[in-house]
């Protein structure tokens, strides 16, 4: 029988090494350079939990090359628990870096006859282990699995199956062109699926790009596709929480900003591990954010993770334990 264990969250989605490209001043003029950095919203997101102290599995496919056992190591070193299904595919991307922290620029992938594709998770449904779920009370994952036709399946399925048992399901919806054959296939996609998610965290262009409407009448739209919870991401001014009775913002930390990398998916790890935390299943959440009290506390600590990541370089590195928080100032 399918049961669900109070706090064990997972994330289905990418994982990849990054190659970021970044401009730099040398003694002879401008220049550019790579840094390497583990990538994918999804294992950043279960890296976040984990180093809150949070119980996560990231279930996605990695590459049996030399990134793939980095990325590996990344996670565990991280304290999250890997459900991987090894390829010969290597685990490989180039990335734009961005200001924005809101900007999840997803990466391309180099194959081996020189083409460039989506690194996506691919992960076809025979591959999903279903004992993978057995224990899962919160389900979140991104916008790369839902661009590939095999690998959207498993992710929407295993949605179903946890919404089926109570568990609350969470999605952060990408517009970014590099996943999307054109705009309306991305919107068609993006839009059936909303309705899989009890909670969907977005920011204003991707909520635009999604509806072709202004934030206000975006974010109703989204209610109206069968969401509970959006959640829209203001980068430092914080996020604004909206169901279908009511709406609360609340304002973000102000730092010292050094890389915004992982700043959006910090923010929704640690949203997710209160939210466990409080035993928060679909039937009570909306309930929960109807609640301006436990919203403004809910989401002061996950504006807190989100702006102390932004503060260090680095990826999994940069994202901060629950003991880095309790001693971080609020602004």
């Amino acid at each position: 029988m399918f049961t669900l264990r109070p706090k064990k969250i997972v994330c289905y989605g990418e994982l990849l090494t990054g190659y970021r490209l970044e401009e730099q001043e040398q003694s002879d003029g401008a220049a550019f350079c790579s840094q390497t950095a583990s990538g994918g919203t999804p294992a950043y997101v279960a890296a976040a939990i984990a180093k809150l102290g949070g119980d996560s599995r990231y279930i996605g496919k990695i590459g049996s090359d030399e990134s793939g056992t980095y990325l590996r190591s990344e996670l565990e070193a991280a304290g999250v628990e890997a459900a991987l299904v090894g390829t010969d595919t290597a685990s490989l991307a180039w990335t734009e870096w961005s200001e924005d922290p809101d900007d999840n620029k997803s990466g391309t992938k180099l194959d081996a006859d020189g083409e460039t594709r989506v690194n996506g998770n691919k992960l076809k449904r025979a591959e999903f282990d279903e004992t993978w779920l057995d224990d899962v009370a919160v389900y979140h994952y991104g916008s790369a699995p839902l661009s590939e036709g095999r690998s959207q399946t498993s992710a929407l399925a295993a949605a179903r199956r946890i919404k089926a048992a109570g568990g609350l399901t969470c999605c952060c919806p990408n517009s970014s062109a590099i996943l999307w054959p054109d705009e309306e296939t991305m919107r068609q996609d993006l839009r059936n699926h909303i309705g899989t998610a009890d909670i969907v965290k977005i920011n204003e262009k991707d909520a635009a790009a999604l509806t072709g409407l202004e934030p206000a009448e975006a974010v109703q739209q989204l209610l109206d596709m069968g969401a509970k919870v959006i959640v829209v991401t203001l980068g430092e001014y914080g996020c604004c929480v909206v169901t279908r009775q009511a709406m609360t913002s609340v304002p973000g930390i102000r730092v010292k900003s050094v890389d915004p990398s992982g700043a959006g998916d910090s923010f929704v790890g640690a949203m997710l591990l209160k939210l466990a935390e409080c035993g928060a299943t679909a039937e009570q959440i909306e309930t929960i954010f109807n609640d301006e009290e436990q919203v403004r506390s809910i989401f002061s600590f996950a504006n807190k993770a989100g702006a102390m990541t932004t503060t260090r370089r680095g990826v999994f590195a940069a994202l901060p334990t629950m003991a880095e928080l309790e001693g971080m100032e609020d602004s």
